[in-house]
């Protein structure tokens, strides 16, 4: 279909800024390329974030797509140099869609309470994985950085965008020095994390 040239060079050289800026001056076509840009990898993401009992309830994809389209309804509010912290602004507002919904799952007739303790009583695959504990160490660590460096973290650890993916969508030179900028971003990280920073 028309959404297989997303990585073509001409649309690597549209950055989210690029892109953002059109947004905020009314351009649909901008909108939709941010859309498809980062709706994959953001499905991706939250089914590596949602409890699996959670996931049973809802429409995950939905949830994705009305929190990227939510965040970019908001977009006009949003300073230019906000647009660092895209996808940090997105995952919140899709955690904040995700944490409603499974309230409301809860008070629904026929399902078991599920928002005690919300989310901490349904761990999803990632705190699974490395354990709650550390999944708020990890963020609190990642709120500390630059708005780019998180950028191409969460592109990279946690949507698994390629280098040149990340380097199209951050305005970098090319594919290297996008991993340079990651991994400069999780050495800061790792300082973070072990409270040197």
């Amino acid at each position: 279909g028309p959404g297989t040239s997303s990585h073509a060079a001409g649309n690597l050289l549209e950055t989210t800024a690029l892109l953002l800026g059109r947004v905020r001056a009314g351009d649909a076509s901008a909108r939709e390329r941010l859309v498809e840009r980062y709706l994959p990898a953001l499905r991706r993401w939250a089914h590596g974030r949602l409890p699996a009992r959670a996931r049973d309830l809802l429409e995950t994809d939905d949830l994705v797509q009305n929190a990227l389209l939510r965040a970019l309804d908001h977009v006009k509010g949003f300073e230019p140099r906000w647009q660092g912290a895209f996808l940090g602004y997105i995952k919140q507002t899709l955690l904040n869609l995700i944490r409603d919904e499974i309230r409301r799952a809860g008070r629904r007739p026929g399902h078991d309470a599920l928002d005690e303790g919300l989310p901490g009583a349904l761990p999803s695959p990632i705190e699974a994985a490395i354990g709650r504990e550390k999944l708020e160490r990890y963020e609190k660590a990642l709120a500390t950085l630059p708005g780019e460096q998180q950028e191409a973290i969460v592109m990279r650890v946690e949507m698994g965008f390629g280098y040149d993916e990340i380097a199209g969508a951050l305005g970098s030179p090319s594919a290297n020095a996008a991993r340079m900028m990651v991994t400069r971003a999780l050495i800061r990280l790792g300082e973070a994390f072990d409270g040197k920073a």
